[in-house]
């Protein structure tokens, strides 16, 4: 495989983002039948004119997530961009709102009900991180707001019947742990496997699929996204015996923990949730002269196009250099242009005058497949996108998919399946319906 780039991440000073709304040639129409309601003026939608859609989200652009995760949101307004230059989807551009929520749940409440009330926003679009969403999760579904692709794995996404609005992008934290568990434990049968995690769905769910596979664990250690220090934590860890460690943490708390144990002297296999398992962000963390001797090993779950010379990865790094002024090119990159292209996927598909209802119809239709290395299953009854994961591992200085380590699995107690068919092809230079 070919070396992806490894700059240091740049914390964006910026709190709102618009993407211009440019370019003149529409998207045909999806095949799927306009859903209920969807012969309607645009007017009769909020955040819906005849030339353009509205949508909005929260994420940390401040704060101590921000360096982690602003990225995200500018890759999304990137491939935005890049839509908007051709045509937008059925003629609509999409214009994209981004508040920050610095990571705390208190001001995401605040950001999401001006996103809902004054900005008249069609839809809520990967709203980032566990406690966060989870405090505007319940005010979304009342609101009848489609609340799609949340960028967290919890499980609180997946439940249709209390959550009808709300739909999952990232693998969910309990397959991730399971397949996480299962490849750790076929490849170090005699290890003693140990968990370090944050104190929160996040942690509990991911800690949930890893001892459906292990059993149990030899030691597990919490902390708070507040924690400036885990000292006491990687202590704990080494005090142990603990040879592999899976980490349920976030991108900065990935960093700390291997950072951590390098000044305590502790050796031990790390693998880490896709959550915060991103090699070049990690080095933008731990810093180039350090970061790739301490990173060397990683393992890491992974669902979406990730290496160097995957097409998709291709059309993404085109995009970062012509819509996000060459930014350093990341997992976060790749994340953020794959949820902007599953949403206009979508949006397609709820016909050439969408509704609310209509895009939460072609969701649980199933005709949305996004872009992962196994296609989107989200129906009716299932608001999680992914059903499986490849394990990735970094070796000098390159973190790649390892081949034939592919898995699907269930959120319940079923088994881990090795998965042979496709990953979902790039058409249409990513835009849906060309």
């Amino acid at each position: 495989m070919t070396s992806r780039s490894r700059p240091a991440i740049r914390r964006p000073a910026t709190v709102f983002l618009a993407v211009a709304m440019i370019g003149a040639t529409a998207l045909t129409a999806c095949s799927t039948p306009e859903k209920s309601g969807s012969s309607g003026e645009a007017k009769d939608v909020p955040g819906v004119t005849r030339t353009s859609v509205k949508i909005g989200t929260h994420t940390p652009l401040t704060g101590p997530a921000s360096a982690g995760y602003a990225p995200i949101s500018k890759a999304a307004a990137a491939y935005f961009a890049y839509l908007n230059a051709k045509g937008g989807v059925n003629g609509r551009k999409i214009d994209y709102v981004v508040k920050d929520d610095g990571y705390n749940p208190a001001t995401t409440s605040t950001v999401v009900r001006e996103l809902v009330q004054q900005d008249q926003v069609f839809a809520i679009v990967n709203g980032l991180g566990t406690p966060t969403h989870a405090a505007v999760v319940d005010y979304l579904n009342q609101q009848k707001v489609p609340d799609l692709f949340v960028a967290s794995g919890a499980s609180l996404w997946n439940q249709p019947e209390k959550s009808p609005q709300t739909f999952g992008f990232n693998l969910d934290y309990v397959r991730e742990g399971k397949i996480l568990a299962h490849y750790l434990q076929e490849k170090n049968p005699d290890a003693t496997f140990c968990v370090l995690r944050q104190d929160d769905d996040f942690g509990k769910d991911l800690t949930t699929g890893i001892t459906q596979v292990l059993g149990k664990v030899t030691a597990e250690q919490k902390y708070a996204v507040s924690n400036e220090s885990l000292t006491a934590q990687i202590g704990a860890l080494q005090q142990a015996g603990c040879t592999v460690n899976l980490l349920g943490t976030v991108t900065p708390f990935t960093a700390l923990a291997l950072g951590t144990a390098a000044k305590m002297g502790y050796r031990a296999q790390w693998a880490a949730s896709s959550s915060g398992g991103d090699y070049p962000s990690l080095v933008g963390y731990l810093g180039e002269d350090v970061g790739p001797k301490l990173l060397e090993g990683l393992v890491a779950a992974n669902y979406l196009p990730f290496d160097a010379d995957d097409d998709w990865v291709k059309l993404f790094r085109q995009i970062n250099t012509e819509y996000n002024a060459d930014a350093p090119f990341t997992g976060n990159t790749i994340y953020g242009m794959s949820m902007a292209y599953t949403f206009a996927e979508a949006l397609g598909r709820a016909g050439q005058n969408p509704t609310r209802e209509g895009i939460v119809e072609a969701l649980q239709s199933g005709s949305v497949k996004s872009n992962g290395i196994t296609p989107a299953a989200f129906s009716a009854t299932n608001h999680d996108p992914f059903g499986g994961a490849g394990i990735t591992v970094v070796s000098k200085g390159v973190q790649a998919y390892l081949d034939g380590q592919v898995f699907t699995t269930d959120a319940q107690a079923g088994p881990v399946e090795a998965y042979t068919g496709p990953a979902v092809a790039l058409t249409g230079e990513g835009i849906p319906g060309k």
